[in-house]
């Protein structure tokens, strides 16, 4: 499928619809070696009890969702978790970013990423977290102006069971100046 690619951020009460894609999405991921948190094979019934809880979180107001579509077809997603302490009002994490395998390398995981820095100045978040285990992703963010603070290696498992080193990142992000 292809088409102009659009990025959102969707609503609590609009995740109900494209959950199941979320879902497709999330098992393609891990399928495809993604260190997201699951293991290899990923129940679909599993992937869509995460993204209730995904869902949950959005209406409570702790987490923003972000989806990209090409034409009408969601390929992409991403999350901001704004559950911070008290003391971290500026902060937020960036968690799961997730891109189809079919649609990669078409700018979509670099669409996410940049409505994804919007929704968090809109938020009052400029201070940004991420981590990451694969190699490509660390060239995207890298590209985007974060900057890598370190690795811990075995610090998690792959989708195959065989332990990973995660890179860490951080950016900081500046207001957007009005255009015009």
């Amino acid at each position: 499928m292809s088409g102009e690619l659009r990025t959102w951020t969707v609503e609590a009460g609009s995740i109900g619809p494209v959950r199941p894609r979320l879902s497709e999405i999330l098992v393609d991921s891990v399928h495809h070696g993604a260190s997201v948190g699951f293991l290899e094979p990923l129940d679909p019934a599993d992937a869509d009890a995460y993204w209730r809880r995904i869902e949950r979180a959005v209406g409570e107001a702790r987490c923003a969702l972000l989806a990209a579509a090409l034409g009408d077809d969601v390929v992409g997603t991403v999350q901001l978790d704004v559950d911070t302490l008290p003391n971290q009002p500026h902060r937020a994490t960036v968690c799961k970013l997730l891109v189809h395998s079919a649609f990669r390398r078409r700018g979509v995981g670099e669409a996410l990423m940049r409505a994804l820095e919007g929704v968090a100045l809109e938020r009052g978040r400029w201070l940004l977290t991420l981590d990451t285990a694969t190699e490509e992703a660390e060239r995207l963010y890298e590209r985007m102006g974060w900057t890598a603070s370190g690795a811990i290696p075995k610090y998690a498992l792959n989708p195959d069971g065989t332990l990973t080193a995660t890179t860490f990142y951080w950016k900081e992000l500046e207001p957007r100046s009005p255009v015009g």
